[in-house]
């Protein structure tokens, strides 16, 4: 799948997300910093460049709300099947632990 947005862009725009939210809750940088336990510089520069931690991210977004949508955006799909033949192909295929490209 190709994207045709770009990591600076998606930090941009995950921060002016953020940040209307914030305003959405009516709660000032001040508030949000003192809630979620993110140094207020911190949470200013998030807002301005879009560059956090993912401690921190995380912690803005436990206050935010949207922290189960996180969860939810990077499980793992579970497979669907469409016939016996792959459920019992699937059986035979262990399961990787690490990786074979470089």
């Amino acid at each position: 799948m190709v994207s045709l947005i770009t990591p600076a862009k998606a930090q941009k725009r995950i921060a002016e997300q953020a940040r209307a939210r914030r305003l959405q809750m009516e709660l000032t940088q001040e508030g949000l910093a003192e809630r979620s336990g993110v140094a207020l510089p911190t949470l200013r520069k998030f807002e301005r460049t879009g560059t956090l931690s993912l401690e921190s991210f995380l912690k803005l977004q436990m206050v935010l709300g949207g922290l189960e949508d996180i969860l939810k955006a990077t499980q793992i799909k579970e497979e669907s099947f469409s016939s016996i033949d792959e459920v019992l192909e699937s059986d035979s295929v262990p399961i990787r632990k690490r990786g074979k490209r470089k």
